[in-house]
């Protein structure tokens, strides 16, 4: 099974933020034990970085970030995931690019916990909750 994660998740896992935490990171341990092939948008990690490095330093903010990429694929955002985002019409456009990279990498779902922000997905949307009952 193969899900991209919205950045809302990995960021729960990695700024450790409660209550949301410990459903993040039992997703991201599926991950790591290979039981999930999970993606990541290239966006998110310049936004993970960027958001880190604010509460961590410069040089841990790249560590985690590091480690992340030993778990993870990114998912490529160019041009074509640019304008399919854009031509879906979404009010948030950070989430229509996470819908089109997940489409074009051929997902089974995507990972969040904004499913509402997700409605017009053409792939599946699953919050980390509902993931872990498929996989428990």
């Amino acid at each position: 099974m193969r899900v991209l994660l919205d950045i809302d998740v990995v960021l729960d896992v990695l700024a450790n933020r409660e209550p949301f935490a410990d459903e993040a990171e039992a997703v991201l341990q599926r991950v790591e034990s290979r039981a999930i092939d999970g993606l990541v948008a290239a966006h998110s990690i310049t936004a993970l970085h960027s958001l880190l490095s604010k509460h961590l330093s410069t040089a841990r903010a790249r560590r985690v970030l590091t480690d992340l990429l030993h778990l993870v694929q990114v998912v490529a955002v160019d041009e074509d995931r640019v304008r399919h985002a854009l031509a879906l019409g979404w009010s948030d456009f950070d989430d229509a690019v996470q819908a089109a990279c997940a489409e074009h990498s051929q997902v089974d779902y995507l990972i969040t916990r904004d499913k509402r922000g997700f409605r017009k997905s053409a792939v599946k949307i699953l919050t980390p909750a509902e993931l872990l009952v498929l996989f428990p």
